[in-house]
């Protein structure tokens, strides 16, 4: 099989655990560290799957490599490659599926349940495989719209779309990626948010306890999200 195509566009923001979950079913991958340079590619014919992963800049601003990416999703989509976003991921994908990207009504950072929509019950199980809410990491200011062809399958309290899935595309909001680690090192840039611990923000000290606990609950809905999405990926 074609190696799955993994874009880190900050280096705190790596793979994490998609990455442990690919290897753990022999699935290849490449690392584009946009971080470090590395334009994307321009075509995806090369890759049976892309991943985007978050980062701390917006898909509205003026950098060279958000076009070339917008550019690259939408020839995925064209030929059937499966594409699966996490927070800044999730946002590029509904922006070059035509949705908007903006502010969310509040910050959201920290642990914050999330939960299956009604209005999409038969998919969200097919994606969930029955869990209806879960505790789900998060790190954004913004968030997006839902594209056209595209249903939303988890929500919060403070952002209403979390998660949405267009065919085999699935765009997240929320972050499932996590380890410890990841979770360690964004509490050691909280201070530079600037904003005030409230319902929607979490202090260090809320977002490391029982941390492993939390990770491991994670990591069962990471795993079936995973594993639904893996089964669109294109064989050679």
């Amino acid at each position: 099989m074609k190696p799955i195509a993994i874009f880190r566009h900050s280096p705190g923001e790596g793979p994490g655990y998609f990455a442990t979950f690919l290897d753990r079913h022999s699935l290849p991958w490449t690392l584009f560290r946009i971080d470090d340079g590395v334009p994307p590619p321009p075509t995806p014919d090369e890759f049976s799957g892309l991943c985007l992963m978050g980062g701390p800049m917006s898909v509205n601003d003026d950098l060279p490599w958000i076009p070339q990416t917008l550019d690259l999703i939408r020839q995925a989509d064209a030929r059937g490659i499966p594409i699966v976003g996490h927070c800044l991921g999730g946002q590029l994908m509904a922006k070059a599926f035509g949705a908007a990207v903006s502010r969310n009504p509040v910050k959201e950072i920290g642990w914050g349940q999330v939960e299956a929509t009604d209005d999409a019950a038969q998919l969200a199980t097919e994606w969930l495989g029955g869990v209806q809410r879960f505790e789900a990491f998060h790190w954004h200011g913004e968030t997006f719209t839902l594209p056209q062809g595209a249903t939303r399958i988890l929500q919060s309290a403070h952002c209403a779309n979390q998660a949405f899935v267009r065919g085999p595309h699935l765009g997240m909001q929320c972050h499932v990626e996590m380890t410890d680690t990841m979770i360690r090192g964004w509490c050691r840039q909280w201070a530079a948010e600037n904003v005030p611990p409230s319902a929607s923000v979490q202090t260090p000290e809320q977002m490391e306890a029982n941390l492993d606990a939390r990770i491991a609950a994670m990591r069962t809905v990471a795993d079936r999200l995973y594993s639904r999405w893996i089964r669109g990926l294109i064989s050679p």
